[in-house]
């Protein structure tokens, strides 16, 4: 795993970061705690993350990578603006997954990212819930 500062910076949700850039697989999963009814599978070499059995990201443990659903939009303009730390993954009706690599990303950023990709599948009244306590929270269309 990566060596970090114990420097404490900020928080997201109930979870204390440090600072500079890179999330170990560890620190991914306690980013994860922090949205609700989120389920786990093993599909063997990755972990499926889903809201109520519908799918929104991935785990690479391996790789330390994440692949996230996004909008096509966001998907293009992540993968244009850094290609460093976002790769195109696939895409499927109207999402555009992304790839995104653990070490070179920043807690804060990261939850964001995983926070809409949960929206944009978690049910509507789930997401409103979240929103109306988590600072973090931005509106968008589930589905």
């Amino acid at each position: 795993m990566f060596e970090r500062s114990l420097k404490t910076l900020g928080t997201v949700g109930r979870f204390w970061y440090t600072g500079g850039m890179g999330v170990s697989v560890d620190e991914f999963l306690k980013l994860l705690d922090e949205l609700p009814d989120v389920r786990m599978s093993h599909g063997g070499e990755w972990v499926a993350l889903k809201v109520h059995d519908k799918g929104f990201g991935y785990l690479w443990e391996a790789t330390e990578t994440v692949g996230l659903k996004a909008t096509i939009e966001e998907q293009i303009a992540l993968v244009n603006e850094r290609p460093e730390v976002f790769e195109v993954q696939f895409t499927a009706g109207r999402f555009g997954w992304v790839v995104v690599h653990l070490d070179k990303i920043d807690a804060e950023e990261l939850f964001e990212l995983m926070a809409e990709a949960w929206s944009l599948t978690a049910p509507r009244q789930l997401v409103d819930d979240f929103e109306a306590t988590h600072p973090i929270g931005k509106k968008v269309q589930s589905g």
